[in-house]
């Protein structure tokens, strides 16, 4: 069975351009080396003491998600003023919903030629 680690790792790697780095002691991953997307807190960080990710959000999903369920969603410290969301993995989490928004955040921060569709020859 995957770690939590191991199954958002899986998760965020799958993306084009994606690399993970360590980023204040936890797992991060970033497009195209620079533009970071998702920081994994396996074992929680400050006052949130569960296992949870910070991932950046599309423009309002924070607010949105965070009134649609409080118990699950929550603004993190230090990126929630610029529209980050944290995520709760503790219990039993939604990992299709978690691979949405993982692939949200990624599209986010990911620069647009990344996400242009090929060219037709």
């Amino acid at each position: 069975m995957e770690t939590t680690t191991e199954r958002v790792r899986r998760i965020c790697l799958a993306l084009p351009e994606t690399t993970e780095r360590p980023s204040h002691g936890a797992p991060a991953f970033f497009v195209r080396a620079k533009k970071q997307f998702v920081m994994l807190w396996p074992d929680g960080h400050h006052d949130n003491g569960f296992p949870h990710l910070w991932c950046a959000a599309p423009p309002g999903a924070q607010a949105e998600l965070i009134a649609e369920d409080p118990s699950r969603f929550f603004r993190p410290p230090y990126v929630g003023h610029r529209g980050w969301l944290g995520v709760r993995l503790d219990g039993d989490p939604d990992w299709s919903e978690i691979a949405e928004l993982c692939q949200d955040a990624f599209r986010t921060v990911a620069p647009k030629t990344l996400l242009a569709p090929p060219r037709p020859d």
